[in-house]
């Protein structure tokens, strides 16, 4: 079975780990949220991209789930003490990542090829893609604040600002990366991973074409929310601020006539039966990826649920 993977953030990186470690290399693809991507010091960073690669490289930390493992802080240090603006932290590795991609970037290589080459790099079988090799900037607009990028809403001001919409600028102009379209068209089953609905697989879906080649095959999500929170971040504030109940339930009406399954935590069991009213086929499981057996657990049980559904379906 072949699957293409939307993903973004830990919850993201999290289950991709877990279906490359159960799913042949040649059979996972994975496209990966860009819009998070901002200029930081002159370099390009892609928050994103790296967690979903150091997570599937054995590299992330271990305890944040982002960031590498056995980072060090130096020269974060140095610039804290000479005044320069330390809100958001690059350890001494990860630096040397944006420093060599940014190189890249100015020599003309686009996103994907650069993407690809760490990858190789770091030993990562399966195929790992930007959304897009163009510019798209996630904007959330907020009641107090007025508009933010969405590093200044997540980390400057640790998600506090109260949100009203998003937005994503440049979407509309830019075109899915090289290997996108195909990687949809050829995968059996798409599956959203548990990421944030609106800020990490939102953008994907944004990408001119995506979102076409997404609705001829059965899809299947899995909820970031569990027990009316998020596991990590703020997707549940996000649908409270936006007057939603935070709930699995909201999730699969989020994707709406996307989705052909929808995998929901044993806390949310009692949600299950309005899910299949209204068309989508739930499955109740453990979702919480504590340890990498859970990963690979979970990853086992959704390429399970996915079985049972044809190759393709039409959407309405």
């Amino acid at each position: 079975m072949k699957i293409t993977a939307l993903a973004g953030g830990v919850g993201g990186a999290k289950l991709v780990d877990g279906l490359a470690h159960v799913l042949p290399p040649n059979d996972l693809t994975v496209i990966v949220n860009t819009a998070d991507d901002f200029d930081h010091f002159g370099l390009h960073i892609s928050p994103d991209l790296d967690t979903v690669c150091y997570t599937l490289a054995g590299l992330a930390n271990p305890v944040t789930g982002w960031g590498r493992e056995a980072e060090t802080w130096k020269a974060m240090d140095v610039i804290a003490r000479l005044g320069g603006p330390n809100w958001f932290h690059l350890g001494d590795m990860d630096l040397g990542v944006h420093l060599e991609r940014t190189r890249r970037l100015r020599n003309g290589q686009p996103l994907s090829q650069i993407v690809r080459d760490f990858c190789a790099s770091w030993s990562i079988e399966v195929r790992v893609l930007p959304m897009s090799d163009e510019p798209v900037t996630t904007q959330v607009v907020t009641s107090d604040m007025g508009t933010l990028t969405f590093q200044e809403y997540f980390v400057r001001h640790q998600f506090q600002p109260q949100v009203r919409a998003f937005t994503f600028q440049g979407a509309d102009q830019s075109k899915p990366a090289p290997g996108v379209l195909q990687a949809l068209r050829e995968a059996d089953i798409v599956v959203i991973c548990p990421s944030n609905p609106w800020v990490s697989v939102g953008p994907i879906l944004a990408v001119p074409g995506i979102q076409e080649e997404i609705h001829q095959k059965p899809v299947v999500a899995v909820s970031p929310i569990v027990g009316g929170k998020a596991i990590k971040g703020p997707a549940a504030k996000m649908y409270q601020e936006l007057g939603l109940d935070p709930s699995a339930i909201t999730v699969a009406r989020h994707y709406g006539n996307l989705l052909a399954g929808f995998i929901l935590d044993v806390v949310d069991a009692d949600q299950a039966g309005i899910i299949d009213q209204s068309g989508i086929i739930s499955l109740v499981t453990q979702t919480i990826m504590l340890t990498p057996e859970d990963r690979r657990r979970l990853a086992a049980e959704v390429i399970y649920f996915c079985e049972q559904f044809p190759r393709r379906v039409d959407h309405p």
